[in-house]
Parts: C-alpha cells; structure tokens; sequence
C-alpha cells in the first residue's frame, strides 16, 4: 500500500503572514531545519521549479533534489511533486491553509511510493514523514508566531 500523510498545525498568526513565510522558498533554510539552500532553478506564473539540499544526515549523506511547487493564492493551495525521486517512486505534496479563530490552520498532505531498492519500505517512510513533519511544523509555528509578535510590536511610523 503507498504511504499517505496528513499533518495539521494552527498557527497564531495572520493567514497573509503564514502564506507569505511558507511559500518564501528562498528562506526555507531559515524556516525548516532540515534544510541546507534552495536553489530557484525556473518561475513561470504560480509554478517554481526549485532544488533543495539537506543537511548531511546521521551517516553524513547530503540529500538533494529537484521539486515542483505551484501555489494557489487564491483557493489557498500548494501542489507539490518531486521532478528527481530519488528513492520514491512519485512523492506528491499539497498544503491546504484555512483561517480559523486561533489563527491560520495550515494541512500537509504527503502520497508516495518508495522504490524496491529503497532503504526504507512505504510504512517505515510514513512514520517519518509523520515524526518530521511534526518537528517541522512546530519549528515553523514558534518562528511565524514569532515574526507576528514582532510586526505587532514595531511602532508605526506616520506618512
């Protein structure tokens, strides 16, 4: 059976604020920790075509590959897929974003396959992307939650 993820974190911050850090994909090295650089490779309209390198994992393998994102502003979307799948057959990604009253619900949503020769199976990659994605959204909540603090508390300046 493929693997299938759904994540979900509310965070206490404008939804523009929380569109606008998510999608800034030449900060997510600041935003995720698992994030070396991103390297836009090509924009055209909504779609970016981009590489992302991680940090070197436990046995010092440097993790790279090549992504498509394409964001709907508008439906309050992302549709994500990986060009290089390196060990995954297909990795499809979509976030969702929903204003609620605590704030802005952001929704990840993984389907995958991994390849035979893959060193981890679909089960044993859906308990990380689980674990992870958890890490991850926590870390991207308390620096969102952060930067809102921050503009709340900058004095305004008159024209």
């Amino acid at each position: 059976m493929p693997g299938h993820t759904e994540n979900d974190i509310t965070i206490a911050a404008p939804l523009d604020l929380v569109w606008k850090m998510t999608n800034d994909l030449e900060n997510w090295p600041q935003l995720f920790s698992e994030y070396a650089s991103v390297e836009v490779l090509s924009r055209e309209g909504e779609k970016t075509t981009f590489r992302l390198t991680m940090h070197p994992d436990d046995n010092g393998t440097v993790w790279s590959w090549v992504s498509e994102r394409v964001t709907d502003r508008q439906g309050l979307t992302v549709k994500a897929r990986r060009v290089e799948t390196g060990p995954f057959e297909h990795m499809d990604i979509h976030w969702r974003y929903a204003d609620t009253p605590g704030g802005t619900a952001m929704f990840w949503t993984q389907d995958f396959a991994m390849k035979p020769e893959a060193p981890v199976d679909d089960a044993g990659m859906t308990a990380h992307i689980n674990r992870n994605s958890r890490v991850q959204m926590e870390l991207i909540r308390d620096k969102i939650e952060q930067r809102d603090r921050e503009l709340r508390s900058a004095p305004v300046t008159p024209n």
